[in-house]
């Protein structure tokens, strides 16, 4: 290990440097918008209604969205168009919506609902902090289980569902995971589907905001979580959800979700409640958009990873560099996602962010991978490298693997 003293000049000499470089949150890059710029323009006068007939300035339409929406969309969840529900710019809504109704009125037509306060949820670590933020709020008390190289540890997940009828629900993320970048395999998919439970009710929530975000060439896509719980004889089991909040505009994407037919029924009268319909005008500029983009979505989703691509490689270039044989600290290589996992050695996470905002690096808080922003082991950092410049990641690489050193040496000086 370096010496503390040498370290500490090095760090001072970067922290006066005037860095003011960003890691902390999964965002798009600018470029990465301006490949969805058309999406602007995509609607005019003449397309006042939709091939199916529905006035996108009007009323009617239906609560689950166009049909020419659902078609679309179908293909990212791979469903079927029957089974999809497309809503507003954000697919944590219609998640946090429908948790809220199964509060209420239950998640399915003649079921209990959710009110007991004593129900809980199992979730992955590391995994999504908003995710965790929302199942607290809603008084849902989480179960964490941990990773795998093929998903959620599927043996601690049908331990505790199968043995705990409060257990409601598992919440993850199956496709690049957030943050470690795993996918689910058809091991633990065909498992998940057909496992039994100690709650009758017991929901699997999919997140899969990172269906078609592939970093590598050739991905080869798991069996669908949905059509296996049918074919398990589970069909309302699986509930999936997705947003183009990454293929188009964060900020004014269109979210979705899918799930049995029956569960939709009954979802869709619920909803109908809150609201007469989504946004028809941004539902039918993302289908002409998308559908007239050279190559469709798989299309733009290549030139978005062209984009990501050397990114993720710099992430791996620098810690390589300058942590590899060190041991002072491993990190994921993902094919896919937004996403870098980076895991210290020893407990020094939230010094190693400290450092780092020192120097004028903002990282996500240590913590934040974990339910209630609680590491037990302080050893988490979730990197995201898509939003900076490729030499704005470069050098806040440098800085974090520099930090790295110097907390550690920290606390072996301590000891």
């Amino acid at each position: 290990m370096d010496d503390l003293q040498s370290l500490q000049r090095d760090y001072d000499r970067v922290k006066s440097s005037g860095l003011k470089l960003n890691m902390e949150r999964g965002q798009p890059g600018d470029q990465n918008f301006d490949l969805s710029n058309g999406l602007l323009s995509a609607v005019t006068e003449k397309d006042l209604l939709t091939p199916t007939g529905v006035a996108i300035r009007n009323y009617p339409g239906g609560v689950a969205g166009l049909a020419e929406a659902r078609e679309l969309f179908s293909t990212i969840l791979r469903v079927k168009p029957s089974q999809m529900f497309v809503g507003g710019n954000s697919s944590l809504k219609i998640l946090a919506d429908l948790l809220l109704w199964a509060r209420v009125c239950g998640l399915r037509d003649k079921e209990r609902p959710w009110k007991d306060g004593t129900e809980k949820f199992i979730v992955t670590v590391p995994g999504y902090d908003r995710h965790f933020t929302l199942l607290a709020t809603l008084g849902f008390e989480m179960v964490s289980v941990g990773m795998t190289p093929e998903g959620p540890d599927i043996d601690a997940i049908e331990r505790i569902a199968g043995g705990d009828a409060s257990v409601k629900g598992l919440l993850f993320v199956p496709t690049y995971s957030n943050p470690t970048g795993e996918t689910v395999s058809n091991r633990v998919v065909h498992r998940l589907a057909a496992m039994k439970t100690a709650a009758p009710d017991f929901t699997v929530f999919a997140d899969d905001a990172y269906a078609v975000h592939h970093l590598a060439a050739n991905p080869v896509a798991p069996d669908n979580l949905l059509a296996t719980a049918v074919h398990s004889g589970n069909p309302d089991r699986v509930f999936l959800f997705g947003s183009t909040s990454k293929i188009t505009f964060a900020g004014a994407g269109i979210g979705f979700m899918a799930t049995s037919e029956s569960n939709l029924a009954h979802i869709s009268r619920l909803f109908t409640a809150a609201y007469i319909g989504p946004n028809k005008v941004e539902q039918y500029r993302h289908v002409k958009f998308l559908s007239s983009y050279p190559g469709g979505i798989p299309g733009l989703m290549e030139q978005h990873a062209a984009l990501l691509r050397p990114k993720f490689a710099a992430v791996q270039e620098v810690l390589q560099r300058e942590l590899g044989g060190s041991g002072l600290a491993t990190w994921t290589n993902p094919q896919g996602g937004y996403f870098v996992s980076f895991d210290t050695s020893l407990p020094v996470a939230k010094r190693v962010v400290e450092l780092a905002k020192g120097a004028g690096v903002a990282l996500t808080a240590a913590g934040s991978t974990y339910p209630h922003g609680v590491d037990p082991e302080n050893r988490n950092i979730r990197l995201a490298p898509t939003r900076p410049p490729e030499d704005e990641v470069r050098k806040a690489m440098e800085v974090v693997a520099l930090c790295v050193k110097l907390a550690s040496a920290e606390l072996q000086n301590r000891k």
